[in-house]
């Protein structure tokens, strides 16, 4: 039943992404044809734009944590036997945990402000474009206190293992013929 909610929201957030990236491309490009072809141009497009690649990047970096996707010392952690596996991403998790608490945190600190101020052309209140920290804050540190659980009651599985040192070749033993993450 998690595995089936964890798998929708994956595909709701990818779909985001999706009409995220969409909006920016067909933004930027009506407003070059517009520019160059008509000598004219949308004023919220070039602002719209810059908005939705913060909302990409942010929410992008939440699926690319979960699946193991940012840059890691694998080349250190494939030293070191399963328990100093286990001791690397247990550290990891909580590092990461202490930076989205902090993230979430430093974003409610802003809030007030950021909801004061509008965007120049558009006008939408700017916490529209800076709360999305707070998606990306709760959703990495809910992950990391998982992983976290996962390391200290030992149900670390060998493709989770295989994910986080960068041996694809354990997570394909493990989990047989799936994709790659």
């Amino acid at each position: 039943m998690i595995a089936r909610v964890e798998t929708l929201l994956v595909r709701i957030i990818e779909a985001v992404l999706v009409l995220l990236l969409a909006g920016m491309v067909a933004m930027v490009f009506t407003n070059v044809v517009l520019r160059y072809g008509f000598n004219s141009g949308l004023n919220f497009s070039e602002e719209m734009a810059r908005y939705f690649f913060v909302w990409l990047t942010f929410i992008g970096a939440v699926l690319t944590f979960r699946e193991h996707g940012h840059i890691g010392v694998e080349t250190f952690v494939r030293l070191l036997g399963r328990r100093g596996r286990l001791i690397c991403m247990g550290l990891s998790n909580a590092i990461i945990l202490l930076c989205s608490v902090v993230l979430f945190w430093g974003t409610w600190m802003q809030h007030g402000i950021n909801a004061s101020m509008t965007a120049p052309v558009v006008g939408i209140s700017m916490i529209w474009v800076f709360g999305v920290t707070y998606f990306t804050g709760a959703a990495m540190a809910l992950i990391a206190t998982i992983r976290l659980v996962r390391v200290i009651t030992g149900r670390v599985s060998a493709a989770e293992m295989g994910r986080f040192t960068g041996e694809y070749d354990a997570v394909d033993a493990a989990d047989g013929p799936e994709r790659r993450p």
